[in-house]
């Protein structure tokens, strides 16, 4: 074939030049293009050729190398420029991550590490990099840790002449008080001082530590308040314990709910279990009485306990929890002895703590209404004043007692009969202040039943005289009282002399005599 005519073809012939084809590794057209030789061997035209060949070939080849990173997916790699930007991304990686090996070498566990963090080249394109995979913390500065105060040495200043800076400076001491206040309760807010450099006088950090150590002992106060006492209609979680285990023993079957309230005790129903021993029985229907742990409710009440003499040498009123429980007790000695008596009272079953077992008074989980709260006859109410005389008298006279909270709220009405109920006041007629309780209590009763149309019923001073066996006749009540004074302190005296309580009344009732 004629290398001159292959020139001569026309330039319509074919598609366009081979680098221009869709594909560079397809089939060669066998169009040639028209060009002379002259064309063929210039250089310029080489040049443009070439630039044509590359700008087809690779045309995103400008605008990766303008963007934010460069990766090695998705990017053709005949290209020398991305070649080299890829190798020293790679070499920037493994660099680092030698510096890093050398850190955690050099390092260790020393308290004290070095950084090689300026000398790091963190190349912008890097998006393989991890934060978790440089601890921060050992190679920068904690914004968040308070700088450690300079430390005075022993001899006590720093520096010579007249730069001497002693350790009771100022400005030393301000820094060290600001310091000092991290050591403050968790809940004692002290703000954030971050890049402020903080100085207190001692003056006012005395006063903030003062004030953080008066909240700490109130909160815990107040937290021991509320888990070691008795709300309304609740217990505290020691009692519970205590009633988990009675029900756990058997001694009681279940506890259905509360039945009454009041300044001192929360009562609850129960039904009862069996027990352990034979001797004891056990009553079908009990009433748990939970003497409240609220220290406020006995502050009043230990001129009930300090003056009789079977709690004296255990009464201390600086441990005012020691009070609840002997009041406990106190109640439980004085049913059993109105039981002895044959004095309609509730029975007891058994004491645990300030958690007070007994017998409940009434049927199917109703409690027995108050004599105040019933409505009765009146032959039923005058049936009730003379059983009421004669349990007082039977508690004086008998039990050696005196209620000292006797009232139509403290007697219920139940099977046709008075029963006495809250005896933990209760005191022997010996106490300092028994007969002047014992005063108190006749005149409820007497305005009560006067009040509900007794007619029989007497005043204060007789019911004083009859029940207690003294005849003291004064014309008014002021004299009255005041010989009931006068008598107290004699039995007062007769105590400091002798040391020992001396009995009020005789086996046959007569007024006591007092031998010197």
């Amino acid at each position: 074939m004629d290398p001159v005519g292959v020139a001569a073809a026309p330039p319509e012939a074919g598609p366009g030049p081979a680098w221009r084809s869709k594909c560079p590794w397809g089939a060669p057209n066998t169009t040639s293009i028209s060009c002379s030789l002259a064309d063929v061997m210039s250089e310029q035209l080489a040049k443009e050729l070439q630039l044509e060949e590359e700008n087809a070939a690779f045309p995103e080849v400008v605008a990766v190398a303008e963007g934010p990173f460069i990766t090695g997916e998705n990017v053709d790699t005949s290209s020398d420029l991305m070649l080299a930007q890829m190798l020293q991304m790679e070499f920037d990686r493994e660099y680092d991550a030698q510096l890093r090996r050398e850190e955690k070498k050099i390092n260790g566990d020393s308290k004290v590490s070095i950084s090689f963090e300026n000398y790091r080249k963190v190349h912008p394109y890097d998006s393989d990099s991890s934060e978790d995979e440089v601890d921060w913390q050992d190679t920068r500065h904690d914004p968040y840790r308070a700088d450690k105060p300079t430390t005075t040495p022993r001899k006590g200043f720093i520096g010579k002449g007249k730069d001497i800076t002693t350790k009771h400076d100022e400005v030393v001491c301000g820094r060290k008080n600001t310091a000092r206040m991290e050591n403050f309760a968790p809940e004692f807010q002290v703000g954030d001082g971050i890049g402020m450099d903080l100085k207190l006088s001692n003056q006012v950090f005395n006063a903030l530590k003062q004030h953080a150590y008066s909240e700490e002992r109130r909160s815990a106060r107040l937290h021991e308040k509320k888990e070691h006492s008795t709300a309304e209609k609740a217990v505290d979680p020691k009692t519970r314990l205590l009633l988990y285990k009675m029900v756990n023993s058997g001694m009681l079957e279940t506890i259905t709910g509360c039945i009454s309230t009041g300044k001192e005790s929360v009562v609850f129903h129960a039904y009862g279990g069996k027990s352990a021993t034979e001797d004891k029985v056990i009553p079908p229907e009990c009433a748990i009485k939970v003497f409240k742990t609220t220290l406020n409710e006995f502050k009043n009440r230990d001129k009930y306990i300090k003056d009789d003499y079977r709690f004296k040498d255990r009464f201390s009123k600086l441990n005012p929890r020691k009070i609840i429980r002997m009041w406990a007790e106190k109640e439980m000695h004085n049913l059993t002895r109105m039981q002895n008596a044959g004095i309609p009272c509730p029975q007891v079953v058994i004491l645990k703590k300030h958690v007070l077992v007994m017998s409940f008074i009434g049927q199917d989980q109703v409690p027995a209404p108050k004599l105040k709260d019933v409505t009765l006859s009146s032959e039923d109410m005058k049936k009730a004043y003379y059983q009421v005389l004669n349990m007082m008298q039977q508690l004086y006279k008998e039990c050696n007692l005196v209620h000292a909270d006797l009232s139509e709220y403290n007697m219920l009405w139940h099977d046709g009969k008075v029963w006495l109920i809250d005896v933990s006041q209760s005191v022997e007629p010996t106490h300092p202040h028994g007969l002047e309780f014992l005063f108190r209590d006749c005149r409820n009763v007497s305005q009560f039943f006067q009040k509900a149309g007794v007619a029989e019923a007497l005043n204060e001073r007789e019911l004083f005289n009859a029940v207690s066996g003294f005849n003291i006749t004064a014309d008014n009540e002021v004299d009255f009282q005041a010989e009931i004074e006068a008598l107290e302190k004699m039995n007062e005296d007769h105590v400091q002399n002798h040391g020992k309580k001396l009995s009020m009344f005789s086996s046959d009732g007569d007024p006591p005599i007092y031998d010197e």
